[in-house]
């Protein structure tokens, strides 16, 4: 029997490593827990449609929403649509000026006088103002935004109005500067201001600087641009970066579609990283389009998810367009409001301007023991397949001195971001590689200890399954601690080789079982290696019932992988949509179905296999498959916007759930095998 000898030099490396990655583990875990603070905000106008819609004052229905929990008003730019709805300035098409004149609508004797004139031109459009503070504001943008070569003033009967230049409907859609008026009236009621301004065309300093001036003496929760450009891009950025340091302000980035990362906007990353990513929030709002096919409970529980899972701590809402059976529109709101607040405060969040990240960067020391030790791991995997490298300890010393220095150097030198990409995606990958062949090369060891006692074997898989499981959590370490810093926290950067740690895993184990064990004769030992066994497989002859087996296995297995992240397009059923939702109220953290259905059953399950002697292939399969479990409780840890608590517990989850479920399926092969058993007895009597 070969036997693999486990280098103690190398191992020592690990636990110093890991006795490192726990220390960055812990300064994550202080950080990220330092931030609960979640802005529950809602649209100004989406309120004051609500209250139209019911038929109540607005100061009513604003009252009601602080009562709920909301905590800001999104306030976006003034426009010519709303001007002309509330009255407080009109734009009006020359086409119309002159159509009214010749129909004799056009009673006012000024507008007939210059019509007569021919000073109204059918392609401009007319602006008049009704409120003194909205005219003023309205009149400063228009120049800004559009020039004097394209706006005019001139006074009419004693009243000031602008002939602009521009395309009528366009012109009512255009922005027009954030509005005093409303930021005020969100201020008087209670609510912080969520700004919403958007950039200007060759945006200049001077026209980022307005913006801010408007926007001074106001109570601000955070700035969200609107549009696919932050304020000042591309040239005016860094005005708007000192502009927002000097207020101290919060800038949230909204949330990609795909979960993943940000809506792109021009000139973000260059305000984030100059304002400080300890001045950064996310924001996530339910797609317009979705949002009506969500009851309230099921919206309520995404808005936890999504805080708890994502680090989102702006919470942008919208009101429901229809009631909720037996309730008004009014309540069902308030309901959506209060309901969604109350859960999260049942979490442990507070309320008010969004939280954020302190400046998390650990230690270059600290970081540079985690290279060491992956570097360790590393050299202990390929001296645990290789025979000829197992029995030379000394050269895997030289292979890891130069693992570490090539890894470790750059770190310490202060760079070092893809030496900590490479190092993530070793560790998502060897440890629970090793893990597993911990657990072969233990068995291996009692190859011929009987273990005939159904329950004792039950409790001799989980305990080994618990014992794998530590082992993968150091690679979880790892991971963490080669990545962990505010950057990948508010997913500025992102771990990008999640898919590879899908299948990756399988085949290091893979190897490291050909290694140690004949999967043709089921002897379980005295292997002919990996090329000689490979040789087999590849010319052993093919029916077609293997060929579809193969093709079915392939399916899943493409399915496996694409089922992974969040813009693969897999869907999901409803079934497993309700699984998941079950999950997520019994566990503190929802168990991934890879583990708990997949990958520990089939541990169990490889076991049972070794214990009762059954073929090698089917054992080595089995294998296979629960490394899928293993590999992916490393994996979750690669998702760094979800707080590292709630990794370790869902993997905890998943073990418990998973060895139960398990245990379940090996009860049900022996009751299955007796059953068998007496039936050929029978047939034999």
């Amino acid at each position: 029997m070969k036997v693999f000898n486990y280098n103690r030099w190398l191992i020592l490396f690990i636990v110093i490593g890991l006795a490192a990655a726990l220390a960055i583990g812990a300064q994550r875990h202080q950080v990220e827990t330092a931030n609960h603070q979640v802005d529950l905000a809602i649209d100004y106008e989406g309120l004051l449609e609500l209250a139209e819609r019911e038929g109540l004052p607005p100061g009513t229905v604003m009252e009601q929403a602080k009562e709920a929990g909301i905590t800001s008003l999104a306030v976006y730019e003034t426009t010519f649509k709303k001007l002309n709805a509330n009255g407080k300035a009109s734009a009006v098409s020359g086409s119309q000026i002159l159509s009214g004149y010749h129909s004799g609508s056009l009673t006012d004797p000024v507008w007939r006088q210059l019509v007569a004139e021919g000073r109204i031109v059918g392609t401009e459009v007319y602006v008049t103002g009704h409120d003194p503070l909205t005219w003023r504001e309205v009149k400063e943008d228009l120049f800004r935004r559009l020039g004097t070569d394209r706006v005019r003033l001139y006074t009419v009967g004693g009243e000031e109005v602008l002939a602009v230049k521009a395309h009528y409907e366009s012109f009512l859609k255009m922005n027009l500067g954030m509005p005093t008026d409303e930021m005020k009236a969100v201020n008087d009621a209670g609510f912080y201001v969520l700004a919403r301004p958007s950039n200007y065309e060759d945006c200049s300093a001077d026209d980022v600087q307005a913006v801010f001036r408007r926007l001074d003496g106001f109570r601000i929760s955070e700035v969200v641009f609107s549009g696919t450009q932050t304020l000042g891009a591309p040239k005016s950025l860094q005005t708007t970066i000192d502009a927002m340091k000097e207020r101290n302000m919060t800038l949230g980035l909204i949330e990609a579609t795909t979960q993943l990362q940000f809506y792109k906007q021009d000139g973000m990353n260059e305000i984030a990283k100059g304002l400080g990513y300890d001045h950064v929030a996310r924001l996530y709002s339910v797609p317009k389009d979705e949002q009506p096919k969500l009851k309230l409970d099921t919206i309520v529980e995404r808005w936890s998810n999504t805080d708890e899972e994502r680090n989102i701590r702006i919470d942008l809402m919208r009101i429901y367009d229809k009631p909720s059976p037996n309730m008004s529109l009014l309540a069902t709101n308030m309901k959506y409001f209060r309901d969604t607040h109350d859960k999260l405060a049942a979490h442990g969040y507070t309320f008010g301007p969004a939280g954020t990240f302190q400046s998390f960067y650990p230690a270059r020391a600290l970081r540079a023991l985690v290279m060491a030790g992956v570097a360790a791991a590393v050299v202990l995997y390929l001296s645990l397949i290789i025979p000829r490298l197992n029995a030379r300890p000394r050269m895997q010393m030289i292979l890891f001195a130069l693992f570490a220095a090539l890894s470790v150097v750059p770190v310490l030198m202060g760079n070092g971001a893809k030496i900590r990409v490479l190092a993530a995606l070793a560790s998502a990958n060897v440890f629970p590689a090793l893990a597993v062949m911990a657990q072969l090369d233990r068995v291996r060891a009692f190859r011929d200890r009987a273990c005939a006692s159904l329950p004792r074997l039950i409790v001799t898989a989980a305990l080994a399954l618990l014992a794998t499981g530590v082992l993968s959590y150091i690679g979880a370490a790892y991971l963490s601690g080669s990545l962990a810093d505010t950057e990948y926290l508010l997913e500025f950067q992102i771990f990008r080789g999640i898919k590879l740690t899908f299948v990756l895993p399988l085949v290091l184990v893979g190897i490291a079982f050909l290694q140690r064990f004949d999967v043709f004769d089921g002897r379980m030992d005295d292997t002919e290696g990996v090329v000689n066994q490979l040789r087999k497989i590849l010319d052993m002859p093919v029916r077609v019932k293997s060929l579809l087996i193969l093709f079915l296995v392939l399916i899943a297995g493409v399915v496996f992988v694409a089922r992974s992240g969040h813009t693969s397009g897999m869907p999901v059923s409803q079934t497993e949509l309700r699984f998941r939702a079950f999950l997520e109220q019994a566990f503190y953290a929802r168990p991934r179905t890879k583990e708990l259905l997949i990958g520990h059953p089939a541990f169990m399950l490889a076991a049972m296999a070794f214990w009762r002697k059954w073929p090698t292939m089917i054992f080595f399969a089995l294998v296979l498959v629960a490394t899928i479990g293993q590999g992916s409780m490393v994996e979750t840890f690669a998702h760094m916007r979800t707080p590292v608590y709630m990794s370790f517990m869902r993997g905890i989850g998943g073990i418990v759930m998973g060895a139960g479920i398990g245990a379940e399926a090996m009860v049900l092969i022996e009751l299955w095998q007796v059953i068998v058993s007496k039936a050929k007895g029978s047939k034999a009597d």
